[in-house]
């Protein structure tokens, strides 16, 4: 089987291809371009690179949030339009699972956090144990405040990952069982987003080309600002 897996979630963008169950390639760039501009390229290159026609593709894997309302929007495009054209099914992955699955060498609670402006992240908490990665809440948009209450309670250290980490754990006071992940755990990768796939085909939680939609978690800021500005007037 194989799966073609892209991320457009943040400021990085990435595409990979697993094949049945190993990793044939993958790109991955943070150059500060527009997804517009960098997320078809690599994929198509990549399939020059793998000599791998899209025909061959089986399943078409992509991040659907949370994350940058713009990003996920081209990266959700992209599958469908590809899926659809080649008449194959989708996997819709969260991003914050994906960022957990980067770090899953580690033993213990993974906290992914994505700055969502505002002193508020994105997040969800997971557990990593010898049995694998295991869920302990949905992913939410809450403060980095409330977040430090819900981490509190955990006995295990917790490691922070993605973009928010590094804020997360400044503005929590660094508590000791805060771990702040490297460098290289702060990004989501594609290569996560087609492992997870693999999964969700296991488990029949493919969806078609037409249903795949994305998780935003919480309203565009265009349209924050547009019922903040009505309340506001209303007063």
């Amino acid at each position: 089987m194989n799966i073609l897996a892209l991320d457009t979630s943040s400021r990085a963008a990435s595409c990979a291809i697993l094949r049945d169950g190993a990793l044939a390639g993958e790109f991955f760039v943070n150059i500060g371009l527009t997804h517009s501009q960098t997320a078809m390229p690599i994929v198509e290159k990549l399939l020059k690179q793998t000599a791998t026609a899209p025909g061959d593709i089986d399943v078409f894997a992509v991040t659907t949030g949370p994350g940058s309302f713009t990003g996920l929007r081209i990266g959700i495009s992209a599958v469908k339009g590809m899926a659809m054209a080649m008449g194959k099914p989708c996997a819709g992955v969260s991003t914050l699972e994906v960022l957990a699955a980067g770090a899953r060498l580690f033993r213990g609670y993974i906290c992914p956090a994505m700055d969502a402006r505002r002193s508020q992240v994105y997040t969800a908490t997971f557990e990593n144990t010898a049995e694998g990665l295991h869920r302990i809440c949905g992913d939410e948009a809450i403060s980095i405040e409330a977040l430090g209450k819900e981490l509190a309670g955990l006995s295990s250290p917790v490691l922070l990952v993605g973009d928010g980490a590094a804020l997360c754990f400044e503005t929590l006071g660094e508590p000791a069982h805060l771990c702040l992940a490297p460098e290289r755990f702060l990004h989501q990768r594609a290569s996560s987003v087609g492992i997870i796939a693999q999964k969700m085909v296991r488990d029949g939680k493919l969806v078609s080309a037409a249903d795949l939609a994305p998780a935003y978690l919480r309203l565009p800021q265009a349209e924050r600002e547009r019922l903040e500005s009505a309340h506001d007037n209303s007063q």
